[in-house]
């Protein structure tokens, strides 16, 4: 699956979007302070679709690269590989990871999914960002 695609783990999701210090491990305490929040309606859809996928172990990815028409980009990606610095959101099922450096850029945002009767689509709220494009998936700090 593409962009807009989905989570799962090991943890015990908490009753809240984020997770504090003391719910994650060695590699992802560095990046508390750095929270990031998934919503109700993201973490079920996210959780949706990794039971559509059915692959155990599968999370998703976001991730933060140069491009795009304001300088940075936002990419979801299902994974496998969870990496040692990887920030971990855990909500209803869902799970999902965000690299160190991608979470910098993300710090304080908030993850939601929006259908409408035109589109459905993931979206990301940066209190970061100073700017962004139309369509949503890029914006610049």
């Amino acid at each position: 699956m593409s962009a807009t695609q989905a989570a799962t783990s090991d943890h015990n999701p908490p009753a809240g979007a984020n997770l504090s210090a003391a719910n994650l491990s060695a590699g992802e305490a560095a990046g508390a302070e750095r929270s990031v929040g998934l919503t109700a309606s993201a973490a079920e859809r996210v959780a949706f679709l990794l039971r559509e996928e059915g692959r155990p172990g599968l999370f998703l990815r976001i991730s933060v690269t140069g491009g795009g028409c304001s300088g940075f980009q936002y990419n979801f990606d299902f994974d496998e590989a969870p990496a040692e610095d990887d920030f971990a959101i855990v909500r209803d099922g869902a799970v999902v990871r965000i690299d160190s450096t991608s979470l910098d850029l993300l710090a304080g945002s908030v993850i939601d999914y929006v259908e409408d009767m035109m589109s459905a689509s993931f979206q990301v709220k940066n209190p970061n960002a100073t700017s962004s494009c139309g369509c949503g998936s890029s914006f610049a700090i």
